[in-house]
């Protein structure tokens, strides 16, 4: 049992070498948060987790080194909440972000994006007015679709060009109309109207005002959601791999506690305890 008291110290140092990447996950998402996903609460339960995993495996890599009690106890009781939040995270991040995906569009590289194809609390989170007038106030601010310009050559793209492009979710949601509005291509924010009764209402949203463009739309709404439900599905892969380590390192800790609890109360273990159990039969006399 004195080898678990070594494994669970190389785990632990393991963790914390696993926690930097989750708390550089929080940070990301608290970047994206800043400049592109503008949902600015979801990192810090990230971010702490990834603190609090730090903190804990260095109080068990020195319960283990040192066989010290009071740590291994510290140690087990923190590890058990520590898993059970990242599980609960896991599971949150998942559920939230289940439903949702960009539609194809018919000789375009990029999709559009509908809201009604989203659903659940964060979708009701982000179409909540008061909550989307701060969002897409930080999208205008990060000036995401003032990027969009490209010139080729002296001369800017034309609308065939444009269709090409691999846009992401916000560019595509929030930066022009939604193709079924047949809206005419001018340049990558200035569109004007075409033929037909469009049947989308985001149509009548649309503003060739640099400082509108579609960020009243459902469409900008559907972008931000697509964007976030990416960022997170990238983070939950790195917090799957860490828990499943965790969960080994938590189980190994407990036969190290339960051999430090029987080094303490000096009690025979191993070849110690055969001997006493069983005497040899040779004596000397």
């Amino acid at each position: 049992m004195r080898s678990s008291n070594h494994l669970i110290g190389l785990l632990n140092f393991l963790t914390f070498l696993l926690s930097i990447p989750i708390l550089g996950g929080g940070i990301w998402l608290s970047t994206r948060a800043n400049n592109t996903d503008c949902l600015k609460f979801l990192q810090w339960p990230l971010i702490i987790i990834g603190v609090a995993i730090m903190v804990v495996s260095l109080a068990g890599f020195a319960g283990a080194c040192y066989r010290n009690t009071f740590l291994m106890w510290l140690y087990l009781f923190a590890m058990f909440f520590i898993i059970a939040a990242l599980l609960g995270f896991i599971i949150f991040a998942y559920v939230v972000t289940d439903k949702g995906s960009g539609r194809p569009v018919p000789n375009r590289a990029y999709d559009d994006y509908y809201l009604q194809d989203y659903s659940g609390w964060l979708e009701q989170r982000v179409e909540d007015a008061s909550y989307w007038a701060k969002i897409s106030s930080c999208i205008r601010d990060s000036k995401i679709c003032s990027k969009l310009g490209r010139t080729v050559g002296d001369a800017p793209e034309t609308g065939d060009m444009f269709v090409r492009r691999k846009l992401n979710p916000i560019e595509s949601g929030c930066c022009k109309p939604p193709s079924d509005c047949g809206y005419i291509y001018n340049n990558e924010t200035y569109w004007t109207p075409g033929a037909g009764l469009p049947t989308n209402t985001d149509c009548n949203n649309w503003s060739n005002d640099q400082g509108q463009l579609c960020y009243s739309c459902n469409s900008c709404k559907a972008g931000v959601l697509a964007s976030l439900r990416k960022s997170w599905r990238k983070v939950s892969v790195i917090n799957i791999v860490v828990l499943i380590i965790l969960v080994i390192a938590y189980v190994i800790a407990i036969a190290a506690f339960r051999n430090n609890r029987r080094i303490d109360n000096d009690e025979p273990s191993g070849e110690a305890r055969m001997t006493k159990e069983k005497p040899s039969r040779i004596q000397l006399y």
